[in-house]
């Protein structure tokens, strides 16, 4: 069997737990954080799990995560 290619973007973005579920950054986090109050961007520090309709999909660009 041939090797399956990572999504370069997906590995970037993503990271598997140890309980399968997959782990991913908060989004509005990158720019005009002036206008964004001190507790929602407090908030949007901390890691998020990906949807559970998505597990699937994120799981096949990451094979050997």
């Amino acid at each position: 069997m041939p090797k399956i290619k990572t999504h370069s973007a997906s590995k970037k973005r993503f990271a598997l737990t140890k309980n399968g579920l997959v782990k991913r950054a908060k989004m509005n986090r990158r720019h005009i954080l002036t206008k964004k109050s001190t507790k929602r961007k407090r908030q949007l520090r901390g890691a998020a799990y990906a949807d559970k309709t998505c597990v699937s999909a994120i799981k096949k660009m990451i094979p050997y995560a």
